[in-house]
């Protein structure tokens, strides 16, 4: 006797039944079996099935699929998690287009409180991956899940800058879980699966093709509460990702990189039309996002206590890198302090053994 499970899985492999109409069919019917066993004429009174999809749910005989789906899944460790389901993330449910089904396998929390796509070319420059490595490792202390899509280039950055700084890690996948692509990456995603792990909604034995890309992407996008786009060409699918973040009425964030850089083409264009806010740091994303953790209250007037000598510029300027070390542009975004006397001011307060250059420009307390 097939329980739910099997037909869950029947149910994404019924012809012409997509995600939308499957998910309208479990609104209006209640569970997978219950769909498998409705009347016909039922059927096609739902909005979107129809005369020719009630007759390919009614005919469909290939249980056997759904069968082998579940032996590889015992098999593999591989977990089944269903549109209705308690452990569905959240974010991808409402979506739209979300998939009905997705497979997984590791340590996945699919409900994480922070989650950020983070995308980009597979062809990166050295400066591109330089500066997903310094995004990513700065997200080591806010607990952000990093999310991409295994590919070359800045995914597979992504994903093990999070790793080698602990933070867990989400690889989609555009085909099944039986298989990996590229193969280059298969240690990487061993690792993965200890924080984190892989996602796929493409059952066993799918086969990888330019028709899947999008179908992976939407799910990097409806994952996330926010995308990143780091280094993009004009057409790359980066910004397929990026539009469907907009569309599903995320926060799309992009790195400007270098102006007639063939590879930040991309970026630039997201944000001259106005379909992703520029970042040019760390900051920015934590800032965008709120994701900063609030300061205890009695931090500034603790502050001002210690400092009581300072002008009250300079002490604006010692509050604000009580936050952590800061580039002098931030410093003096942040403090309001104006821009020709914010040189001056640093190398006052440096001069009185209170903050330490560090390197990019960038300056952090020496006592708090």
């Amino acid at each position: 006797m097939r329980d739910e499970l099997h037909y869950r899985i029947a149910l994404t492999l019924i012809p012409q039944v997509g995600d939308v109409v499957a998910k309208e069919l479990l609104r209006q019917l209640g569970t997978a079996r219950d769909i498998f066993t409705a009347k016909r004429k039922h059927l096609e009174c739902i909005p979107g099935v129809g005369v020719q999809r009630a007759a390919a749910i009614r005919h469909f005989n290939a249980f056997h699929l759904a069968d082998a789906e579940i032996g590889f899944m015992q098999r593999n460790g591989v977990q089944a998690v269903f549109y209705t389901d308690a452990a569905y993330p959240k974010r991808l449910q409402h979506c739209y287009d979300s998939p009905v089904m997705l497979y997984t396998k590791g340590q996945l929390d699919l409900q994480a409180e922070k989650m950020l796509g983070v995308v980009g070319t597979r062809k990166p420059t050295a400066y591109g991956l330089a500066i997903c490595e310094q995004f990513v490792s700065a997200f080591t202390q806010h607990h952000i899940t990093i999310v991409s899509g295994m590919a070359y280039g800045i995914d597979i950055a992504a994903h093990k800058t999070a790793l080698q700084c602990g933070l867990p890690t989400i690889g989609v996948l555009a085909h099944g879980l039986d298989k990996l692509y590229p193969s280059t990456h298969a240690a990487t995603a061993r690792q993965m699966q200890e924080n984190g792990g892989l996602l796929s909604d493409f059952g066993s034995g799918t086969r990888l093709s330019k028709q899947n890309f999008p179908r992976r992407n939407r799910i990097v996008a409806g994952l996330c509460d926010a995308t990143l786009v780091i280094e993009s060409g004009i057409k790359g699918g980066s910004l397929i990702t990026a539009d469907i973040a907009g569309s599903y009425n995320r926060d799309v964030l992009a790195v400007p990189g270098r102006i007639g850089d063939l590879r930040s083409e991309g970026c630039l264009e997201l944000v001259r039309r106005n379909k992703a806010a520029l970042v040019t740091g760390p900051d920015d994303v934590l800032d965008m996002l709120d994701w900063r953790p609030a300061a205890p209250k009695s931090a500034p007037a603790v502050q001002r206590r210690l400092f009581h000598h300072l002008t009250p510029a300079l002490q604006h300027i010692m509050e604000t890198l009580g936050s952590g070390h800061l580039h002098i542009d931030e410093i003096q975004h942040r403090s309001g302090v104006p821009q020709q006397e914010i040189s001056g001011a640093m190398l006052q307060l440096e001069m009185e053994g209170l903050v330490r250059p560090m390197p990019g420009n960038t300056y952090q307390l020496i006592c708090t």
